[in-house]
């Protein structure tokens, strides 16, 4: 499927992910299901990993990283990541890998949804690395758009529930987000409730 780009944007919510990185010039891919978007401008997304990753040394060698959203038709080898380190296991064949704007994070040809980007802080939380990257350059499958805009329910995208160590899917629209919870006589358009509401206003 060809992507397009989507400018840089974090564009999903967390999910189960891989984060991609070259190690010693291979791609090395490891599962993560707890990242997350970090700021809105620049775009920026957050994730912790502990200090011993193998992954965790391609991305300070190179400052670069992946992040490649997990659906339901690579969820095998999303969990094989998840198991396996680099270290013992040669995960460079996994993926069909492509290069960005960056040149040095791989990216997953097979995942709906990609962010590249480029590590800009490392908080050290004790056990973990809180790993801090500028989204420099988003991709998407076409056939994941509507109207033009990116639509998770096409993206299929996984959710990782550690209390019983299943992957699920999204399930139903419960209700329209900045509108459900107006008051009654707010008549300001959604999208300067949702601008408000992301300023801090």
């Amino acid at each position: 499927m060809e992507k397009i780009k989507f400018g840089p944007q974090t564009l999903f919510y967390p999910a189960v992910s891989l984060i991609g990185a070259n190690v010693d010039g291979k791609p090395n891919f490891m599962t993560v299901s707890y990242c997350g978007s970090g700021a809105r401008k620049p775009p920026a997304v957050t994730f912790p990993m502990n200090k011993f990753r193998y992954t965790l040394r391609g991305i300070r060698e190179n400052g670069t990283f992946s992040v490649n959203l997990v659906s339901g038709d690579i969820v095998q080898k999303a969990d094989y990541c998840g198991i396996y380190s680099g270290r013992k296991r040669d995960k460079s064949q996994i993926f069909k890998v492509f290069y960005g704007i960056l040149k040095t994070a791989p990216l997953i040809q097979e995942s709906h949804c990609i962010l590249e980007c480029k590590a800009i802080q490392y908080v050290d939380l004790g056990s973990h690395i809180l790993i801090v990257g500028e989204v420099i350059e988003s991709y998407l499958d076409e056939d994941c758009l509507t109207d033009g805009k990116p639509d998770l329910q096409k993206m299929d995208p996984l959710i990782y529930s550690a209390c019983d160590m299943k992957y699920r899917r999204l399930g139903d629209i419960m209700a329209p987000g900045f509108a459900v919870g107006r008051e009654p006589h707010d008549d300001r358009p959604q999208t300067t409730v949702l601008d408000d509401c992301l300023s801090g206003r």
